[in-house]
């Protein structure tokens, strides 16, 4: 036995007792007649001390980061540390074992304030990992994810596993493809969702079924987006509507970040936010409800005007309260955001409507007084605020106009704090148009059309909407589902109309095409993403930090050196030639 106690489980109670202890050197200082080790595990960290002279030579032959084990007599401290929980006490030496020596120079420092560069983080993420906010960051998702499984075993649901080797689907993202080795010329892909899997768990009379499964897709990271793979708390429900899995949502979801956080945290039911609203008042799939800016369309306002920069244009504005107490410098900077190539606005037009009832600056001298009544008396334009004006084509305006509404919560500071806002985004658009001009799915292809197989048939595609549904919690999608289509000849049509022929459909989804033939409930689920989850819950801007071993921005996985360059057998096993 390496130990009979851990470094952070001592206190005064235990003082006289003879002990063993095993953990990694976080510093050493040598006082001459003393030598003085904080030993650190995951539990915590105790003083060694050292002063008889045969292990004082062993001691400072010692690392910091070198794995040693100790045994000693547990004494009261007479300088006392209260910042620690070990600090009443510290452990005499009497025999020290090197179990693992670390190299005198260490790659970067460990549980230091030092900003380190991430690249060599993760290339060392091994002793990343040492450092305390990361290591207790893993630790938590680990309790988050124990909270999930018990919650759903709670509510019913029986844990399954689907597939890693499956079928290319297209939902959204690259499939990453895995070469047969048995079937030469024929491909695996791994799964972006267990989507259609969960789908024919229910036609199997599972009622509720739920994983934490590991999803593939070939993306570009974000901040708030691991590249390559995630993982979901992926749920379905047999006999289930939209509200059903509301329902679960708001039980599951509150539950766990009340247990980890000390926020204020919504309850259920949530807000709904029909799709095409969320985008007209917020810019955005996604809204932050904690920022009160809202965006509004006021292209009437300014039919008959002169101002040339809005001719012919849809027209968002942004109303700030007390907004007119920025300085010119401000309205400057927000200009130049709004017209960076990350946002790309053609320009920034903006006014201030002042305690004395007088328009100024900007676009002043457009404001003519018809136009101001119908923002004060229409549109909420009070004394003392500035008002923000974003023109370009529909789409191009709302979205530059959130981006610009998400910029003005957080340069003047209006987030609402410590508080989890959640809301539902509903009534997607079944189809949209895409970079082509084609009909496509927008969100995903196995939802059921709102108004069936009549809504398909008689409608413009892009007038239909869908049974979907997103989660938003502070900004972020944090979770997405759907009421599933569960008909076969809706399931064809859809897809006809997506540009599908029925043979496609058969040869791409023969396992949902055949399995519905056979008598299939209508079910309904979602998939709360649980390293986002965490994210939020941890309050960390970056997901790579609720993660063990994240790949990079260019995602790559610089600790195991993944994706690497193979060997000419291993391609000629799998029937591959690489082509450059």
């Amino acid at each position: 036995m390496y130990r009979t106690k851990t470094c952070g489980e001592l206190n005064i109670t235990n003082v006289n007792e003879t002990i063993e202890l095993a953990g990694w050197i976080q510093k050493i200082r040598d006082l001459g007649a003393m030598i003085f080790i904080d030993l650190r595990d995951q539990f915590g960290i105790t003083q060694i001390v050292i002063n008889d002279e045969e292990l004082q030579k062993q001691a400072k032959e010692l690392t910091t980061e070198s794995c040693i084990h100790i045994s000693g007599k547990v004494v009261e401290r007479s300088n006392k540390n209260t910042k620690i929980p070990t600090g009443e006490i510290e452990v005499i030496a009497n025999e020290i074992e090197v179990l693992g020596k670390c190299k005198n120079v260490l790659p970067f420092e460990i549980n230091t304030d030092q900003e380190v560069r991430e690249d060599l983080r993760l290339e060392y993420r091994f002793l990343d990992l040492r450092n305390e906010k990361l290591h207790n960051n893993i630790l938590l998702r680990s309790k988050i994810l124990k909270t999930l499984r018990d919650k759903m075993d709670e509510l019913g649901f029986a844990e399954i596993q689907t597939p890693i080797l499956a079928n290319s689907s297209p939902e959204g993202a690259r499939d990453y493809l895995v070469p047969s080795r048995l079937n030469p010329g024929e491909f695996y892909a791994l799964p972006q969702a267990p989507q259609q899997f969960k789908q024919l768990l229910m036609v199997s009379g599972f009622d509720k079924y739920f994983q934490i499964a590991p999803c593939f897709r070939d993306e570009d990271p974000r901040a708030d987006r691991a590249p390559g793979e995630f993982y979901q708390l992926d749920f379905e429900m047999s006999f289930a509507t939209q509200e059903d899995v509301f329902k679960v949502i708001e039980e599951v979801v509150p539950y766990t970040f009340k247990k980890f956080t000390t926020w204020k945290v919504d309850e259920g039911p949530f807000i709904k936010i029909p799709y095409r609203e969320a985008m007209e008042k917020y810019g955005i799939d996604k809204p932050d409800l904690r920022n009160p800016l809202i965006i509004q369309d006021v292209t009437k306002c300014f039919a008959n005007s002169e101002f040339k920069a809005f001719e012919g244009k849809t027209i968002k504005a942004i109303i700030v309260p007390n907004g007119a107490e920025q300085g010119r410098k401000f309205f400057d900077k927000m200009t130049e955001y709004a017209t960076s190539d990350e946002v790309g606005a053609k320009g920034l037009a903006w006014t201030k409507y002042e305690e004395s009832g007088e328009v100024t600056g900007g676009i002043a001298k457009f404001i003519t007084d018809d136009i101001k009544e119908q923002l004060v008396n229409e549109f909420g334009m009070s004394k003392n605020s500035s008002v923000f004006f974003i023109a370009d084509e529909l789409k191009n305006a709302q979205k530059i106009a959130g981006l610009v509404r998400i910029e003005l919560g957080k340069r003047l500071d209006l987030l609402e704090k410590d508080v989890y806002r959640f809301c539902y985004i509903v009534d997607f658009p079944m189809y949209e148009l895409s970079d082509e001009g084609t009909i496509d799915f927008n969100h995903n292809p196995f939802s059921m059309p709102q108004g069936g197989m009549e809504a398909l048939e008689t409608k413009d595609p892009l007038d239909i909407l869908a049974y979907q549904y997103d989660l938003v919690c502070n900004g972020y999608e944090m979770a997405s589902g759907a009421v599933r289509n569960h008909n076969p000849e809706i399931m064809v049509k859809a897809f006809e109309i997506a540009g599908y022929k029925e043979d496609d459909v058969k040869n791409r989804f023969g396992a949902l095409y055949n399995a519905f033939q056979y008598g299939t409930p209508p079910h309904a689920g979602a998939a709360p993403g649980v390293d986002r989850m965490v994210m939020l819950i941890e309050d960390s801007q970056n997901i790579r930090e609720v993660i063990a071993f994240p790949k990079n921005k260019r995602a790559r996985d610089l600790l195991m050196r993944a994706p690497s360059v193979v060997s000419e057998q291993q391609l000629k096993d799998v029937h591959i030639e690489v082509r450059q």
